[in-house]
């Protein structure tokens, strides 16, 4: 049995994620506590007791995520399981911060300060209501790429996530997406929506928030992470830090690359899939790009209890 470790994007938060993996484990909250202090404000307490609207505010869903996903990955350690009885670590988007924190390639207190400064760049990349994302159901990659370029029409519009076999997610200027959606439909989606998100990630119109990154990016320690990742922009696995830097870099124009990295890990001969955080969607994409692999969401220390008495 070869075993993943994989770690969920925006989307996924909620008020209230993480408390009780906090009250259950010193460890996971001293996560929260080292968050807390790397951004000198008490993001603990927006996601335990805020607005869900402040929470989803890109700025603040993007540390927070991470800084759930750390915690379980915490509170799994204290029960005795290792991210190295992993044979990779992946995460979705904003996942690959929680990813390399995880796997000791950045610290709690770099990564949730390089999402900070991420999701605010990713927010002002764009002026709001210039840009849309659409999720296309139904569709193949190959038939959402193609309704991308038709709906370009001189505008940005590009497959920003290739989540699994039926979800693909295109990113760009309002208009153009605007266009996918009515052209996914008469091609034959099973639905074309617009989603309900601030800025048009994965997609040129990025590139400010890229620049950004790479400067942030230059000045963070980064170590060879101890298990390797699986890179979104890639779909294959990097243990390098230097190529790992570049990749986050290219990740915030670049396509997500889910569905493919779920069958390259599959390939490899990854079996099962634990995902550490937030919520499910991830497990649920995992299930539809390969059903050979068996998930388990890590959200709750009773959720910790199961994955750590079952065999191992």
């Amino acid at each position: 049995m070869s075993k993943a470790f994989v770690f969920p994007g925006q989307g996924a938060q909620v008020i209230g994620m993480g408390r009780d993996l906090a009250q259950a484990y010193s460890e996971a909250m001293a996560v929260f506590d080292e968050v807390d202090d790397a951004l000198g404000e008490k993001l603990s307490a927006l996601i335990w007791e805020g607005e869900q609207d402040a929470l989803t505010l890109t700025q603040n869903a993007q540390p927070a995520l991470m800084a759930t996903s750390l915690a379980a990955m915490r509170a799994l350690e204290a029960e005795g399981v290792k991210v190295t009885d992993a044979a990779f670590v992946a995460g979705h988007s904003l996942g690959e911060y929680s990813a390399l924190a995880a796997a000791g390639a950045l610290s709690v207190a770099d990564a949730a300060r390089l999402l900070r400064i991420r999701g605010r760049a990713m927010q002002e990349a764009v002026p709001v209501g210039v840009g849309a994302m659409a999720a296309l159901l139904g569709l193949d990659f190959a038939t959402a790429q193609t309704v991308a370029q038709e709906a370009a029409q001189g505008q940005v519009c590009q497959a920003a996530n290739d989540n699994d076999p039926g979800q693909v997610v295109v990113s760009g200027h309002k208009a153009a997406v605007e266009r996918a959606v009515e052209i996914a439909k008469s091609k034959g989606a099973k639905r074309a929506m617009i989603l309900p998100v601030s800025a048009p990630f994965h997609c040129a119109l990025m590139q400010p928030a890229a620049e950004v990154m790479r400067a942030a990016l230059a000045d963070v320690t980064m170590h060879a992470p101890a298990v390797p990742l699986v890179a979104n922009v890639r779909a294959d696995a990097v243990s390098d830090p230097d190529l790992i830097r570049a990749l986050l870099v290219e990740q915030v124009t670049g396509s997500v690359r889910w569905r493919e990295s779920v069958l390259w890990m599959a390939d490899k001969g990854v079996t099962d899939c634990w995902e550490v955080g937030a919520g499910k969607a991830l497990s649920g994409m995992i299930r539809r790009i390969a059903r050979e692999i068996e998930c388990r969401a890590i959200g709750t220390p009773q959720d910790v209890a199961a994955a750590t008495a079952a065999p191992n």
